[in-house]
């Protein structure tokens, strides 16, 4: 045993101690990779991307590593006072760093963002273990992003959510959402005018089945019934259908699409640095085609009038402007690109490229494709190249913006914003036509082929990956559990009960789910023909324990704020005092609570009741704060995580520096490796991201 251990240790070392691999200071990181790729240089260079006198701060920019970003979630009630207590709190000492210029240490505000709800600065390792203040607003981050009223992004990544102008009623599809800061940030413009039930849907997809978790964690921390997550090859994305109020069945067009297709990522050079020894032309060539038929598959899943936001965190053109052009060429006039130079005040960006060059793996630039050796003509082809003058003047591909990490400290990103101004594509027009004059043009009957009267080859399905999912079962009028639940907590008869859903097929269901119409529609029309991972926000889970209650399902904290609305009974409005006890004590006696609460206790029966407490009363940023509870023979408990139990205490005005405190000392470690953004950076919550591996190695060729 003893010698198996040792060589299980000796295995993983390399992957774990990385002590040689720091400075003293512990600044760095694996310093055996030099922050040099003399093709990268070579390459950009010659593509013009930058200004020869911004060249070197360019350069320079690409070397250090990539400040800290976050944004508040914009749409609950108590972003206002969340927003407050980070300024107050948390900024307060760290804002007046170098309040007579510029200081890496000091929050800024994204210029761009609206309503001062995303920031960023340099929050590294060593800032982290010798200053208390970095300390509290790294925990601070980390507690408020697991629930869900913060999220860790980067800035350039929040850019594309804000161009989709997403209102309440839109259908929305994200084509490639994993890991999930934009399909959340999608989530918050759906809701950002009602917390209530919506018309609207997301449609968050993505083609590897295990980031679909990741997207499902993402999704689950906002608590939304507007989003279903799905698994498919974007650009295959199959067409789903809606039934219509009459019966009839019709394609589902989205209102909004957000293509942020796979990419070579080498925007992301300053957090993904192993990219400085790997970045090479063909990986740019090689994912091109791909990148283009994602984004048409999502031009023909647009409605008319519609927009779709096509964006990478790659610099290269043949990714960013070569991808547009082609689309806009085949479009033939039925999409439109948007001019978006005005469209987000305060944001640093470049035009897009009219003309660039295209060059082999082995860094030969061609100009055109007739001067392409016949040996690459499977890794380049001609529609890689720009087009003459007087085309591209007429495709205005000045309208897409390029963020260059020298302009404002971010990563570089490429994003264009394009209009359906027709119903029909081109292709699809061509395609009914066939389809309605199979003859031909000239109305003489084609000749038949050699395969007439043979039976139709079957298109090769492709094999789904991944778990098999349980179903999705919604509840009937009838049902026995509504009808407890219904009759228990008086629930209003204007309460969507048939949009619960359980996630079995027996009777005796755990738990119980709430979803929006659309989402059901597409569920029921379409069961057969998507694979839907996750959808849903948990409202009521069965009661543990031998204890009877008149009612065994209890309100779930993740979903009471969604059917609070609709509650008629067993809600306590409490005090300030009485909610502290509740955060702090796991099961407090009825003798803590305050004399008033305990009289209104006594008359109410056993089982699961909702606490509320009026935050910040008075003022203008005045809320209610709701919480999921019990209340047993003599006890008065709530169904609160320990990370919320800070969250809420934080935002009453108590002091949490010792819980934070606590926390740090728990893992503290741990936290550094996965929250900071110095030279590692993680990817499950950050956004941008090179293409993972086997989709890279799907289209190169070698």
């Amino acid at each position: 045993m003893g010698r198996k251990r040792g060589k299980k240790q000796s295995k993983n070392a390399s992957r774990t101690d990385r002590s040689h691999m720091r400075t003293e200071d512990g600044s760095a990181t694996y310093t055996d990779i030099v922050k040099t790729n003399t093709a990268f240089e070579s390459y950009y260079k010659a593509q013009g991307i930058v200004p020869d006198d911004q060249w070197d701060d360019f350069m320079h920019s690409l070397r250090t590593g990539l400040p800290v970003a976050f944004r508040i979630t914009g749409y609950l009630p108590e972003s206002n006072h969340l927003l407050n207590i980070v300024k107050s709190e948390y900024f307060k000492g760290l804002l007046s760093i170098g309040e007579n210029g510029e200081s890496p240490g000091k929050p800024t505000a994204l210029p761009w963002y609206p309503n001062e709800l995303a920031w960023q600065l340099e929050l590294s390792r060593v800032m982290i273990r010798k200053s208390e203040a970095y300390a509290r607003l790294h925990s601070f981050l980390i507690s408020e992003t697991d629930t869900g009223n913060i999220t860790r992004q980067e800035a350039v990544s929040m850019i594309p959510p804000l161009l989709l102008d997403v209102q309440p009623h839109h259908k929305v599809l994200d084509m490639c959402a994993a890991p999930g800061s934009k399909t959340a940030q999608v989530m918050e413009m759906l809701h950002r005018k009602s917390n209530s039930l919506l018309e609207g849907v997301v449609v968050a997809n993505d083609v590897d089945n295990k980031r679909c978790y990741m997207l499902v964690h993402q999704a689950k921390r906002l608590h939304s019934t507007t989003c279903l997550v799905t698994n498919h090859d974007a650009a295959a994305m199959p067409n789903i259908s809606i039934t219509k109020e009459d019966g009839s069945l019709e394609v589902l067009k989205y209102d909004r699409i957000l293509c942020d297709v796979p990419c070579s990522g080498d925007g992301t050079l300053r957090k993904n640095i192993d990219l400085w020894r790997k970045w090479n032309v063909a990986n740019g060539n090689s994912i091109h085609g791909l990148q283009l038929r994602i984004a048409k598959r999502g031009l023909e899943l647009l409605a008319e009038d519609g927009i779709l936001v096509y964006s990478t965190c790659s610099l290269n053109p043949l990714e960013d402007e070569a991808v547009v052009t082609n689309l806009l060429l085949q479009c033939e006039g039925a999409v439109e690109l948007v001019d978006i130079s005005e469209r987000l005040p305060g944001l640093v960006s470049s035009p897009g490229l009219s003309t660039w060059k295209v060059a082999s793996k082995d860094m030969t630039f061609y100009n055109s494709f007739e001067d392409v050796p016949e040996c690459y003509h499977t890794q380049i082809r001609g529609h890689m190249f720009p087009q003459p003058p007087d085309v591209s003047e007429k495709l205005h591909l000045e309208r897409c913006i390029r963020i260059l990490p020298h302009q404002q400290d971010t990563g570089g990103f490429f994003v264009a914003v394009l209009k359906k101004t027709s119903p029909r594509l081109p292709w699809e027009s061509q395609k009914e036509e066939k389809m309605s004059n199979p003859s031909g043009a000239s109305g003489e009957p084609r000749a038949l082929s050699t395969n007439a009267g043979r039976e139709p080859i079957p298109r090769k399905r492709r094999r789904i990956q991944g778990y098999k999912e349980d179903p999705f079962v919604f509840l009937e009028d009838t049902d026995d559990i509504w009808k407890t639940v219904r009759d228990f907590y008086k629930v209003d008869s204007s309460f969507p009960n048939t949009q619960l859903l359980g996630r079995c097929q027996q009777e005796n269901k755990r738990n119980i789910y709430l979803v929006s119409k659309t989402v059901k529609n597409i569920i029921e029309t379409n069961s057969d023909k998507i694979k839907v991972i996750n959808t849903g926000v948990r409202v009521f889970c069965r009661c543990e324990g031998k204890e009877e209650l008149a009612c065994n399902f209890r309100f779930c904290q993740e979903g009471l704020p969604t059917i609070y609305p609709f509650i008629g009974e067993r809600k306590l409005y409490i005090s300030k005092e009485d909610f502290y006890v509740l955060l702090t004590e796991e099961y407090p006696l009825e003798t803590q609570f305050s004399h008033e609460l305990q009289e209104k206790l006594k008359d109410m029966a056993k089982g699961c009741v909702i606490l509320i407490c009026t935050a910040c009363p008075g003022t203008e940023e005045e809320f209610d704060i709701v919480l999921s509870g019990r209340r047993g023979k003599a006890t008065l408990r709530c169904y609160v995580a320990k990370q919320e139990r800070v969250h809420y205490l934080r935002l009453c005005g108590y002091d949490v520096s010792e819980l934070e405190k606590r926390d740090r000392k728990k893992k503290p470690e741990e936290n550094v490796e996965d929250h900071t953004t110095g030279e590692e950076t993680v990817k499950d919550e950050e956004e941008e991201e090179p293409v993972p591996k086997e989709e890279q190695e799907e289209d190169i060729i070698v």
